[in-house]
């Protein structure tokens, strides 16, 4: 009896794996292959890419991995995207894609994930000669992690496409990517719950540029001598942690319409603070832009904001090192209610640009801020100034309403009133005032501490 029903199971088992889904396989493509290994592949398969060069454009419609050995190519010829992934579950990695078409209204692309290339790992690539360097296009929770992206320097800036883009592709993660000479960095629209994190950003407009982007992170990423280091505009709920922007132009960070945010531990490091590049050389400053509202006729010198909030409200700024701009922070607009506390302003020609009427408070529970010209006394020893610091008065209201005014900065009339405004102090405008001030900057920003996903 038990032999009777033992042989049926073996049986039905036995059918049930021929029927089964046959082993992934994993196929060695020769140069001019690739199109048709594309075609015979399987779910699961890995297509090994031989070094040479792999013709492209091509589609990846099943969900296989695409490993390139050293020296493998794939060149679009200049002709549309040169890898489009339109399956889910496609990795791609250690492959060159170069030699996209150039038409922005195509989005034309070295890799281009489409809606349905969910969960994609692009990785360890490098991407040379395209329009857009890597585009996920409404792909959720992919990863691209550890490629390096240089843009088209043949072309004007508004030309370029951006390194790396995403659009609408919520769950994405960007990781330790190198982009370089496009238009930015990394450029993100009407998405949600990304990680941009790792990364380094040279010769670009803006090395993070956010649109419409809620409830995501932008941590540990390093801006070098870009247009501006961290745009972040008309997105909510962000946490933007121990980021560094390093001689970056214009802005170190601009915030626009960024609401309820909390930004952290970033530093700005200026050209006055005499910044240099990694290997110690200093920065080239002949492509530094005029600055028609600060500097007149000529060229300014070094950055022009470290940080510039517009019409942003409730964020809280806490720990950051803002060092060697020409403004340390412009703030205006109406931004309200955020909170300020625990920050250095360091040798800035103006600490805090900010005309209005409404005094603000830059302290919070008994502990301001560090400004490097606050000469100040510390009697009880506690590390809170005496007295509170105002960077700013009714002088400086007149130089920014009225540039020309500098020339009369020295004159006998200014220094009558700011000795007035000393020895009345209601003669002060409204603006910001740090009520418990630091004697001494707190500790520098630490680099992000992120787990390997």
């Amino acid at each position: 009896m038990l032999l009777r029903l033992t042989l049926p199971i073996a049986a039905t088992a036995a059918v049930a794996a021929l029927c089964g889904p046959a082993l992934a396989a994993t196929v060695v493509v020769p140069p001019g292959g690739l199109e048709a290994a594309l075609a015979a592949a399987s779910p699961g398969d890995t297509l090994r890419l031989a070094p040479g060069i792999h013709s492209g454009p091509v589609t990846v419609s099943t969900s296989v991995t695409l490993e390139g050995e050293p020296g493998a190519v794939i060149d679009g010829g200049g002709r549309g995207s040169v890898l489009t992934v339109l399956a889910p579950d496609v990795a791609v990695r250690g492959v060159e894609v170069r030699n996209s078409g150039l038409s922005l209204f195509e989005q034309n692309a070295g890799i281009f994930l489409g809606k349905t290339a969910k969960r994609a790992v692009v990785e360890d690539n490098r991407l040379r000669d395209n329009l857009i360097g890597i585009y996920v296009w409404g792909a959720d929770e992919s990863l691209v992690r550890r490629n390096d992206v240089a843009g088209r320097t043949d072309l004007r800036v508004s030309e370029r496409g951006n390194g790396i883009q995403i659009w609408n592709a919520p769950g994405t993660r960007v990781l330790d990517n190198s982009v370089r000479d496009g238009r930015d960095g990394i450029f993100t629209t009407t998405s949600r719950r990304n990680v941009f994190a790792g990364n380094r950003f040279e010769r670009v407009r803006f090395a993070v540029h956010y649109m419409y982007t809620d409830d995501s992170e932008v941590s540990g990423n390093v801006s070098l001598g870009n247009n501006i280091g961290y745009a972040i505009m008309y997105s909510n709920r962000l946490t933007i942690r121990n980021n560094r922007s390093v001689a970056d132009r214009e802005h170190g960070m601009l915030l626009n319409a960024a609401n309820g945010s909390v930004i952290e531990g970033n530093s700005v490091l200026g050209r006055f603070a005499g910044a240099t590049s990694d290997s110690g050389e200093a920065l080239p400053d002949s492509d530094i832009p005029r600055d028609s509202e600060a500097m007149s006729d000529r060229l300014r010198s070094g950055t022009w904001k470290c940080v510039f909030i517009y019409n942003a409200n409730k964020n809280r700024f806490v720990g950051n090192r803002f060092e060697g701009c020409e403004i340390g922070v412009h703030f205006t607009a109406g931004s309200e209610r955020n909170a300020m506390t625990g920050n250095a302003f360091v040798g800035n020609r103006t600490q805090v640009k900010y005309v209005g009427t409404r005094s603000l408070d830059w302290s919070e529970k008994g502990r301001g801020n560090y400004w490097s010209d606050n000469a100040a006394f510390d009697l009880n020893g506690d590390g809170i100034a005496d007295e509170a610091y105002r960077p700013n008065d009714v002088v400086d209201r007149v130089m920014w309403a009225y540039p020309a005014a500098k020339l009369l900065m020295n004159s006998p009339g200014m220094q009558v009133i700011r000795w007035a405004q000393k020895q009345f102090p209601a003669l002060h405008p409204g603006g910001v005032i740090d009520s418990a001030p630091l004697m001494a900057p707190p500790a520098g920003p630490q680099l992000a501490e992120r787990t390997a996903p």
